[in-house]
């Protein structure tokens, strides 16, 4: 059965439907594969249990004749979702015990259209972090090396662990969670398609909070197909969300299959930034003639302000994180600490609970917030979010859709970056300022480095105009023809 794990998931969707294989069968096979890929650590939960359950009801949908668009299609959950009666941790000690009585409205229209449950993917703790290195539960190893290198690479993050979950081939595809690149820089570097949805195009109910103004919910695949088939599950007007956009739902997966001939595509000249390393450069050249090849129109476009962006994002996200976190006091639910007295077990509960880069953007959050500091830091970072968000809706009125790098660089060796936040924090550059301005981002596997690992290009679209992004992101990807794996060296690791 391993040649069922090799399937993208649109192949796996027709299979089941043309009864060439069971959902049975396809779930034994993903279970299997993720036991042989422990040693990434990209799992935090493993429900091969229930998976089976949901599997064998998903084959009697099928023979009635009765199956959702993902009857059967086993999956991956970043550990951010709540779901009903499993445990879910945001990748911190201070909720590692917890189990949500409820499920978060993204899973539960997964599982409305016949979905699989794997289990709970491994990640960044409480979404913080550009390399899935800060979890409770250790660190995520991606499953590409550099070749005739040993050392551990990271997946990217905080979505690393359902990043590399399906790179290794292990479940057919994961949600993700994006705040300032979360889904695209792991799909960057994994060598995946990773897709942030507009802000408001999935509900945030039911997800653990990080930054609420800037969650959003996304797919982690092996194909633009398959993110046009999983957001059309993923998406929805959710009553219970108050960011939650009251639009319907297109078929997303009906807009593929067509051209790109006499579309507007905009580089941004400010991404061509100091320091861009040739590679990255070269590949966005290439990736600009392979539009043109396709019949697009390429023009430069400006966006001024995207240089405060990142700067900018690191003052909103924290302040936005240190309110949100506030939650976690205790007393409610989650670790308890006891102190001698309420201020000190709250002290003694945060202080072991939280890891330290959550404690740094707390930190970092509640000091922009404060009496002083309010005007001068938080205020202005808002009014520079809304000078990002109009230079894009000026770039619109003339283009498209945007083409640009997805990180400035290929994965970093396991390590490499951990002590140096302002190094770590540089790795959304390319992908903050559509996060900051509410856009639709996607990231498709364009090519490989001089070391051998995959390399992304970006499109962002216009808001909600997924439809827009989904049909160019298949043409860049028909153009690059990736069709690279990562050795299976974890399958035989001790």
């Amino acid at each position: 059965m391993a040649d069922l794990t090799h399937f993208t998931l649109s192949e796996a969707r027709d299979g089941l439907r043309a009864r060439d294989f069971s959902a049975r069968e396809l779930t034994e096979a993903h279970n299997a594969a993720i036991e042989r890929a422990r040693p990434l650590n990209a799992m935090a939960l493993e429900t091969a249990e229930h998976a089976l359950s949901m599997a064998d009801t998903a084959d009697q949908r099928i023979a009635k004749g009765d199956g959702g668009l993902l009857e059967g299609v086993p999956l991956a959950i970043k550990d951010l979702f709540c779901t009903d009666g499993f445990r879910t941790t945001a990748g911190s000690h201070i909720l590692d015990t917890f189990v949500p009585p409820y499920e978060s409205t993204v899973t539960a229209n997964l599982w409305r259209e016949g979905a699989v449950m794997l289990g709970k993917a491994n990640m960044d703790e409480f979404a913080m972090g550009s390399s899935n290195e800060t979890s409770y539960f250790g660190p995520v190893e991606n499953p590409w090396r550099r070749p005739g290198d040993n050392r551990p690479i990271v997946p990217g993050g905080s979505s690393g662990g359902s990043a590399s979950i399906v790179a290794a081939r292990a479940a057919l595809a994961a949600t993700g969670t994006d705040t300032g690149g979360s889904i695209r820089q792991p799909a960057s570097f994994t060598g995946l398609v990773g897709l942030k949805p507009t802000y408001g195009r999935c509900s945030r109910w039911g997800i653990i909070a990080f930054a609420s103004s800037l969650d959003q919910a996304g797919p982690l695949t092996r194909t633009v197909r398959d993110a046009a088939i999983m957001l059309s599950a993923m998406s929805g007007h959710d009553p219970k969300d108050s960011t939650s956009a009251n639009l319907p739902v297109p078929n997303f997966e009906a807009v593929l299959g067509g051209d790109v001939k006499g579309l507007r595509v905009g580089i941004p000249s400010e991404y061509r930034m100091d320091g861009l390393p040739a590679e990255i450069d070269a590949l966005w050249q290439q990736g600009i003639r392979w539009l043109e090849d396709a019949g697009a129109e390429t023009r430069e476009v400006d966006l001024p302000h995207t240089k405060y962006a990142l700067p900018a994002y690191y003052i909103v996200a924290p302040a936005e994180a240190s309110s949100n976190l506030a939650r976690y006091d205790g007393v409610r639910y989650g670790l308890r600490v006891e102190g001698d007295d309420l201020i000190d077990m709250y002290e003694r509960t945060r202080a072991e609970g939280f890891g330290a880069e959550v404690q740094r953007r707390v930190m970092i959050g509640t000091y922009v917030l404060s009496a002083g500091y309010y005007d001068a830091y938080y205020l202005q970072a808002q009014k520079v979010r809304t000078l990002i968000a109009r230079d894009f809706q000026t770039a619109f009125e003339g283009v498209d859709v945007l083409l640009t790098p997805t990180a400035p660089s290929e994965a970093f060796a396991t390590g490499d970056k951990s002590d140096d936040p302002i190094a770590m924090y540089f790795n959304d550059v390319f992908t903050v300022p559509a996060s900051m301005a509410g856009l639709p981002g996607i990231s498709v596997p364009a090519g490989l480095s001089q070391a051998g690992l995959p390399l992304g290009l970006q499109l962002i679209g216009k808001a909600f105009d997924e439809e827009m992004v989904l049909r160019v992101a298949e043409a860049l990807e028909d153009a690059a023809e990736f069709n690279a794996e990562p050795d299976t060296w974890w399958e035989t690791s001790t």
